[in-house]
């Protein structure tokens, strides 16, 4: 007889027996078992039985002889190191899905260093030298390879995604825009640190840096607010002056022949119009300004406020604009909000101004230039000098409400007129009137971009193509976290279901699901919801930690919270363990 050998194992076999009283019962018994062919068939050999020992301890056994190592846990596990990955893999999975890398360009080192680049943007915006720093602190530095990165390895893959621009707009051109479709384009600003920028220049700032130089950019979104494409200019670089690049991007690098272009007053002025009527196939949505629309309103001209007393929205003509068609708009909340507004502006002049009466009166002022100057001052100051006679006289001052002015101006509170050249059987008067409130889709890009997600400000480069490469960073970190807002809307204060509006002049009214999460702080089932930034936050305390058993080292994510867990549900991915 051949002496059995062979690897040993656990088997585990039930009985089934029906009691008396109908009941079922399941009886196991686990054997150690030894197998081994003799004569072309399988024997089996019972080692022990062990039926009575702890269902822990047999488990134990099965896997051990299965081929598992176990360690014992005491004094032996030990935690290498526990790195932050939470947020790096949600951002990273959301740009998979995007299909970032494949976007940004071919496999390489500038690649991972420009995706990182952008990843982090979203995820803890700083600048490059403390990003190249905190990459070795969070998992998304050693699973791109991008740990140790210096800063001219860097500032050599921004010069690489600065030259593959033209490129990557044209791919999310050709997702987000189509012949005949609508695009928008506004500029903002950004003041710059250090005095070397060479983009750098004085001019309006629209971040309230007076004094600073600046840069500007302008952004070319669809209607929805997806960002397309990015241009920079010199800081004294005046709105109309950027548009035609925007034209020149829609044709020349995107090839769209047909385009409408949105832009406010400012932006799309009377030459530019002039511009675009020259080239086939683009029209235009934009607004007049105050003074055209005052010449439309006197005497008998075609904007009559009687146009209103039933509705407020209505289409006109005029051969000012041949060609365009002119859509009136009376909001009645905006003007109650302006009538408002310039009567507390008056009162607080009137305020400030009988304070210089009373010096004078005082005699601690008398002099009538030294009166006059004080007084420019404060009507100027609230920019309502036009509503007011001054009487200035040796060491007194008297002042009253023009209210000719006052109530020409009045006339005109909640009055806007949009034009537009693109026929009603394309868009009707309801739906250019909404194309142009969807700017504030483009202004909500920019709020993000530069404050409120990706800190895009100040400047702190030099070089211009730097200061290119920078701006083209934040655009795409802007679109990664347009993505990443609407996929997470159920977790954030988000209207997730506006409502539709039946009057596109009235305004925009949140859904009462909407005020609900915004009155009580929580979702469905008690879910906390948070700002967009909070939750960045939150998935960072999802770690990763290597823990140390003997010779081996085992990564481990920690245990998701319930709302981490949401939010990669919300993104359709399981929770990667590396970001790859």
């Amino acid at each position: 007889m051949v002496k059995p050998s062979g690897a040993v194992h656990v088997t585990t076999q039930r009985r089934h027996y029906t009691g008396k009283d109908g009941r079922e019962r399941v009886y196991e018994t686990h054997l150690l078992r030894r197998s081994w062919r003799e004569d072309g068939k399988v024997r089996n050999e019972t080692v022990a039985n062990l039926s009575r020992l702890p269902a822990e301890t047999i488990e134990l056994v099965r896997r051990s002889l299965a081929g598992e190592q176990f360690i014992p846990a005491a004094g032996r596990a030990a935690v290498a190191r526990s790195l932050p990955h939470g947020h790096a893999a949600a951002a990273a999975a959301m740009a998979r899905k995007l299909g970032f890398p494949a976007l940004l360009g071919p496999p390489g080192p500038q690649r991972d260093l420009a995706y990182a680049l952008v990843i982090s943007r979203v995820i803890r915006p700083a600048s490059k030298l403390s990003t190249a720093s905190w990459w070795q602190d969070v998992t998304l530095g050693p699973d791109l390879g991008v740990a140790g990165a210096s800063t001219d390895d860097i500032y050599e893959a921004m010069d690489w995604l600065a030259a593959r621009q033209d490129g990557i707009e044209k791919q999310l051109a050709r997702r987000h825009l189509r012949e005949g479709g609508i695009a928008m384009f506004d500029l903002s600003s950004s003041w710059v640190e250090g005095a070397h920028c060479e983009l750098a220049a004085f001019g309006h700032s629209r971040d309230g840096k007076r004094g600073r130089a600046q840069i500007e950019y302008g952004l070319l979104t669809d209607k929805d607010g997806r960002p397309v494409a990015v241009r920079v200019f010199a800081g004294s670089t005046g709105d109309p002056k950027t548009f035609p690049e925007a034209v020149d991007a829609v044709r020349g690098t995107f090839g769209l022949r047909q385009m409408i272009m949105v832009g406010d007053r400012g932006m799309i002025t009377s030459a530019r119009i002039a511009d675009l009527r020259e080239l086939e196939g683009m029209a235009w949505i934009t607004c007049l300004r105050g003074p055209a629309i005052k010449k439309l309103m006197a005497g008998d001209g075609p904007l009559q406020l009687s146009l209103f007393d039933e509705q407020d929205l209505a289409e006109i003509t005029s051969p000012d604009f041949p060609g365009e068609r002119l859509i009136c708009c009376r909001n009645p909340v905006l003007a109650a909000e302006r009538a408002r507004k310039r009567e507390d502006l008056l009162a607080a002049t009137e305020a400030d101004l009988g304070k210089i009466a009373a010096r004078a009166a005082a005699g601690r002022i008398k002099d009538p230039d030294r009166i006059g100057i004080a007084a420019g001052k404060i009507i100027n100051k609230r920019k309502v000098a036009k509503h007011f006679i001054l009487d200035i006289r040796p060491g007194q001052i008297s002042w009253q409400r023009d209210q000719a002015a006052i109530d020409a101006e009045a006339a005109t509170d909640g009055i806007y007129v949009i034009r537009t050249p693109v026929p009603a059987g394309t868009l009707d008067a309801p739906g250019a009137v909404a194309a142009y409130k969807d700017l504030a889709n483009l202004e909500r890009d920019f709020r993000h971009i530069k404050a409120e997600d990706l800190d895009l400000r100040p400047i702190f480069h030099r070089l211009e193509d730097r200061v290119r490469a920078h701006v083209l960073i934040c655009m795409l970190a802007c679109y990664l976290t347009w993505h990443l807002r609407k996929a997470w809307a159920p977790l954030t204060f988000t209207d997730e279901h506006p409502p539709q509006r039946s009057n596109p002049v009235a305004p925009a009214r949140r859904s009462a699901a909407a005020s609900t999460k915004a009155s009580r702080k929580t979702g469905p089932g008690k879910q906390p919801i948070r700002s967009f930034r909070d939750i960045i936050d939150h998935l960072g305390t999802l770690t990763r930690t290597d823990l140390r058993y003997g010779p081996a080292t085992i990564p481990t994510l920690a245990e998701p919270t319930p709302d981490q867990r949401r939010a990669f549900d919300l993104l359709a991915t399981p929770i990667p363990r590396t970001i790859t």
